[in-house]
């Protein structure tokens, strides 16, 4: 981690200096997280809260903000919206958190979105429904990539391809619906005809029946959005059903644990992601090269495990709040929230966020890669 604080300090992220202006030296600042620590998403909420707990241990051990300490309030919701929002109620009422990052999922997201707008409290949230931002809320952010820019990438890989009849499925999430939603949006202006789009419950342990019925329609391909478990299951169940076509999955699928239940079955799958997966392999004078690695190298150091995408959404989340604090000329909410918003040219992990009024995702497609599994491992689709 420390690695971390020395390539930050060399892009100049540590400044702390418009911080000190009118603010008490006294107590710590409490930053609110809820995360799905356990249960069906754990492979996004584990990593999160391991990555902000990393973030904060350091950043409080090399001095907090000008002397402030961050104390960081995990909450474990399991993904479970009615628990997000009694977490976030109690974060904000009891706790008096200045800012919430998280939740893992968008379906709790969105459960919690109105809340905090009616609180007034900045909330950057790891999920990627793009209705998270649009329509957009003064106090609501997120980290991952755009829906839209996920469905327009795998699009154009598609033709490419010359893959013209697609199946989609997706899980009945609130991450699964809205994706689906923005594939059917752009496959006709993309030139892409979807011949069957189905949903499947996010619980589901075999999904032969509904592939059996995609395969029926002669599909050229099949695109799963979901981050739940069905994300290698749906390989497993095209490879026993004998399916040879390509398979898309969403960005969901950046956690190499997907991969590793999946087994043979994942290889070739195709998905959009950001280029923390592959940070070994950018050249070195990529832009986000160095803040990738030093987070790489230190989360695996400390927790012996790969990284993932969603450690990833995790250490952008709590990172832009750090730095939206030391920027910010007041110790308060809105201060936060006006910091956040002017944050420009930020080498987070997901891209280079460059907040606005209108845009509180701060990430162009630009930001995406087209990724791949060969051998076991992510690569880049060529």
């Amino acid at each position: 981690m420390k690695k971390i604080l020395a390539v930050l300090l060399v892009v100049g992220l540590i400044t702390g200096s418009a911080f000190a202006m009118g603010q008490s030296d006294e107590g710590s600042i409490k930053i609110g997280a809820i995360l799905a620590v356990t249960g069906g998403a754990s492979f996004l909420g584990a990593p999160e809260a391991r990555t902000m707990e990393m973030v904060v241990e350091d950043l409080n051990a090399a001095g907090g903000i000008n002397g402030k300490m961050i104390e960081l309030i995990i909450k474990d919701s399991a993904a479970n919206p009615e628990k997000a929002i009694s977490f976030a109620k109690q974060l904000i009422e009891e706790d008096q958190v200045i800012a919430i990052v998280g939740p893992s999922t968008s379906g709790e997201t969105m459960q919690i979105k109105d809340l905090c707008e009616s609180y007034k409290v900045p909330l950057v949230s790891c999920a990627a429904a793009e209705a998270i931002v649009n329509p957009q809320a003064a106090y609501v952010f997120k980290t991952p990539q755009k829906d839209s820019y996920v469905a327009k990438w795998i699009y154009t890989t598609m033709k490419d391809m010359e893959i013209e009849k697609i199946g989609v499925i997706a899980a009945n999430t609130g991450f699964g619906n809205a994706g689906k939603g923005q594939l059917e949006k752009y496959a006709s202006e993309m030139g892409i005809e979807i011949v069957i789009s189905e949903t499947y419950d996010k619980a589901a342990t075999d999904l032969t029946a509904l592939l059996t019925k995609v395969n029926a329609q002669g599909v050229d391909a099949v695109v799963n959005w979901s981050i739940v478990p069905a994300q290698s299951i749906v390989p497993k169940n095209m490879k026993q059903l004998g399916m040879d076509v390509p398979l898309f999955q969403s960005h969901g699928f950046g956690n190499i644990k997907y991969v590793e239940a999946a087994g043979e079955a994942a290889e070739g799958i195709i998905f959009p992601a950001g280029r923390l997966l592959v940070a070994d392999k950018l050249p070195e004078d990529h832009p986000q090269k160095a803040n990738l690695v030093a987070y790489k190298d230190a989360y695996e150091a400390k927790y012996n495990e790969v990284v993932s995408t969603f450690g990833g959404h995790g250490y952008d989340a709590i990172m832009l709040v750090i730095e939206a604090l030391k920027n910010s000329t007041t110790l308060d909410r809105e201060g936060v929230r006006d910091s956040l918003e002017s944050i420009s040219g930020f080498p987070g992990t997901g891209g280079i966020f460059n907040f606005t009024a209108d845009d509180h995702n701060g990430l162009g497609m630009e930001s995406l890669e087209m990724l791949t599994v060969i051998d076991g491992q992510f690569d880049f689709y060529k």
